[in-house]
């Protein structure tokens, strides 16, 4: 077994880190605080230290050894633009002088606007900053990676979703506690569109998959995750909980951009509006045939959602 190493202790570092460990491998969080991740069980594989992810020499000094390192960072929503450069280019030198494969946590930004299901293979054609932002980030890891400077993959998933994740990270989650009052749920975008909704637990285990496999390299791959709508995924938690019939409602554009002035969130949110007003939807085919990984079926998932405490970071 070998060492890996882990930038970020929120919801996917966390996870990560504790799959890991539970395949034996020895593990080290970085994170600029240090600490354990609130709520979470110690591990006695996981051990963890304080770095700041801009700084390439001290990510460098952390990782030496380590088999794979992994970007589980998270800068804030309406600061990608200015924050995701500078770590990104750490993590990648940090990864060309320890020779450890660099595992990057991606999303579906990069895609803009789909027209039909997203492969890895579809074009990265994102007109909006934070997907512009991403797509770039790939593009110089895919290069240095090609130059042989280093190895390096990514995982790329859909709106998370799971008891591990906190309210403000979900778009399901934060609905819960309406659900259980019998409240209207107010959702963004159009309740009937399908979306790709990725269970965290599948996350980590498709990022441990990816930093231990060399059939990884070189290319992207979607965290294999189930379709539905918001309104038939929160139908099916209201169920779980026991709750009355599930009224879930679409917030107008307007109120969003209205927000948007006091709450920079909401005005990045109206930013990638075409990722809420039609289909939305992950395909992860070549992970499931590549690797056998598979979606937790989704009953499972809402089950563990309705039994799940609130989690804070």
């Amino acid at each position: 077994m070998a060492l890996h190493v882990i930038v970020g202790k929120g919801p996917v570092g966390a996870t990560t880190a504790e799959v890991l460990a539970d395949l034996g491998h020895d593990v080290r969080v970085l994170s600029r605080s240090g600490g354990p991740s609130t709520g979470r069980i110690e591990h006695g594989r996981i051990e963890h230290g304080r770095v700041d992810a801009t700084d390439a020499a001290a990510l460098a000094a952390a990782a030496d050894g380590a088999a794979a390192i992994y970007n589980a960072a998270n800068p804030p929503y309406h600061r990608w633009a200015s924050d995701w450069p500078p770590v990104a280019e750490a993590m990648l030198a940090a990864a060309e002088r320890t020779g450890a494969v660099l595992v990057t946590m991606g999303n579906l930004y990069g895609y803009g606007r789909p027209t039909g299901p997203m492969t890895p293979d579809s074009p990265l054609a994102a007109t909006d900053t934070k997907g512009r932002v991403r797509a770039q980030m790939w593009a110089e890891a895919l290069a240095a990676h090609e130059a042989g400077r280093v190895r390096v993959t990514e995982a790329r998933a859909a709106d998370f979703v799971g008891p591990q994740v906190p309210a403000d990270h979900s778009h399901l989650m934060r609905q819960l506690p309406a659900l259980r009052r019998g409240r209207r749920a107010w959702v963004v975008g159009d309740p009937d569109a399908r979306r790709g909704w990725s269970y965290l637990p599948d996350v980590a285990r498709t990022l441990a998959v990816l930093g231990t496999d060399e059939r990884a390299l070189g290319r992207a791959w979607h965290v294999p995750s189930t379709v539905r709508s918001q309104r038939q995924a929160l139908t099916e938690l209201g169920a779980a909980l026991g709750a009355p019939p599930v009224r879930v409602s679409g917030m107008p554009w307007g109120f969003l951009r209205v927000g948007g002035v006091a709450m920079p969130f909401l005005r990045e949110v109206v930013d990638v509006r075409h990722q809420f007003d039609q289909d939305y939807v992950i395909d992860a085919s070549a992970t499931t045939a590549t690797f056998g990984l598979t979606a937790t079926p989704w009953d499972d998932v809402v089950k563990a959602c309705a039994a799940a405490e609130p989690v804070t970071v």
